[in-house]
């Protein structure tokens, strides 16, 4: 592969390389300390423990670690995965399903299944495209919305701990924004030392292990979870990388990650994990000139993120155990902080066409309602409600 700047053996010099390397660590770094939180948070609130949300963590760690590796290696491409950030998101608003966290499990498994058939039936993929990006993501601007007032909330009843995690984010996000979530992790973990947490910790309870969790089937819960889960993973996270890839020239097409995210999401929601997917924001970290000069050495970023994922997976159980333990509304605060970027483009993106404004408008505040009917949450009633106000929309518009 030739690079786009004409780069030759120049570029390939080891301490470019090595530039790859810190590149795709520092993808890593990023993509695990930014989200962790969302995940632990809508692990435990579909019902896991804390020994199956440590579970869910390593699981999630050691597979998206894994495809990193695979991938970037087989086809010389940089090719980052992660967990889906919106699909925990999703889970954190939600409440424990009927059947407990097996429940959930059994939602998993119908969700990377889904992801997995995209890869296979193209007619399946169409289908998911063809849902009106405005309602996807209104949908999960509604879901995050709920979490990202989160820290405002807790900011009031405890400003001691919370206040200087949310002013540290402040701060960074005026001087380095990249590094505001992470620095707002590290003024947390400050906090925590500073209340004695880490004292606290059993650390012979800690160690990294898979729990298994054997799934079961309730038709409320797969409306309710997995169905939404599945939309906002391809919507939000494997549609938007794809094209991330596409925009620094790299077309590794969508059957072979789809068929190994899916398929190892379905065999990994056993070990408590929810979904993997395609990277999308964090893509860019590997896939840019920053990564590497040469388009044809970035590969290398890609590896390292994968190697980085791998070392993280160990620490599954440090980090629960932290998170259950630290100040109340310490872990919601992180999430909240990490997710509002996210839930500002996906509502920019539910409101910026006039035409189906009304319509997106609906579905968030159906989605950031929590209401539950029938057994089946507010997500996909929010959704649905969208639909139907967009058709009535578009039979106005005929008429006129």
């Amino acid at each position: 592969m030739t690079s786009r700047s004409g780069s030759t053996g120049s570029t390939g010099s080891t301490g470019s390389t090595g530039h790859a390397v810190l590149a795709g660590v520092v993808c890593g770094l990023v993509g695990f300390t930014s989200s962790f939180a969302v995940v632990l948070t809508g692990l435990r609130a579909v019902g896991a423990s804390p020994e199956q949300a440590a579970s869910g963590l390593l699981v999630l760690c050691v597979t998206m670690g894994l495809g990193c590796v695979l991938f970037s290696w087989r086809l010389r491409m940089p090719i980052t995965m992660a967990w889906s950030t919106p699909g925990a998101a999703l889970l954190a608003a939600a409440t424990v399903p009927a059947g407990g966290f097996a429940s959930a499990v059994g939602a998993f498994v119908v969700c990377g299944v889904l992801l997995a058939l995209c890869g296979l039936l193209r007619p399946l993929e169409r289908l998911v495209e063809s849902i009106p990006t405005p309602l996807a993501s209104a949908m999960l601007a509604g879901v995050l919305l709920t979490l990202c007032v989160a820290p405002f909330r807790a900011v009031v009843a405890s400003p001691a701990a919370i206040a200087p995690v949310m002013l540290t984010w402040l701060v960074l996000v005026a001087v380095a924004r990249r590094w505001a979530v992470v620095g707002a992790l590290v003024a947390a973990l400050v906090v925590m030392a500073v209340q004695g947490v880490f004292g606290r910790l059993d650390l012979a309870t800690a160690a990294p292990s898979i729990v298994a969790v054997a799934p079961t089937w309730h038709a409320t819960t797969l409306l309710a979870v997995a169905v939404p889960l599945f939309i906002v993973t391809m919507t939000s996270q494997n549609i938007p990388g794809t094209a991330v890839l596409a925009s620094f020239g790299y077309r590794p097409g969508m059957r072979a990650p789809l068929l190994y995210t899916g398929g190892a999401s379905a065999v990994g929601a056993l070990g408590g994990a929810h979904a993997i997917n395609l990277a999308a924001i964090s893509a860019a970290l590997a896939a840019g000139p920053e990564a590497h000069p040469d388009r044809s050495r970035r590969w290398v970023a890609g590896v390292a993120c994968g190697f980085a994922y791998l070392a993280f997976g160990p620490l599954a159980g440090i980090v629960t155990a932290a998170a259950r333990s630290a100040p109340p509304g310490l872990i919601e605060t992180i999430a909240g902080l990490a997710l509002l970027g996210t839930f500002a483009g996906a509502a920019a993106s539910a409101l910026g066409d006039a035409s189906s404004r009304e319509a997106g408008a609906v579905t968030l505040v159906v989605a950031a309602s929590g209401v539950t009917v029938a057994g089946i949450g507010a997500a996909f009633w929010g959704l649905v409600a969208g639909v139907l106000v967009l058709v009535a929309l578009r039979l106005d518009h005929r008429r006129r």
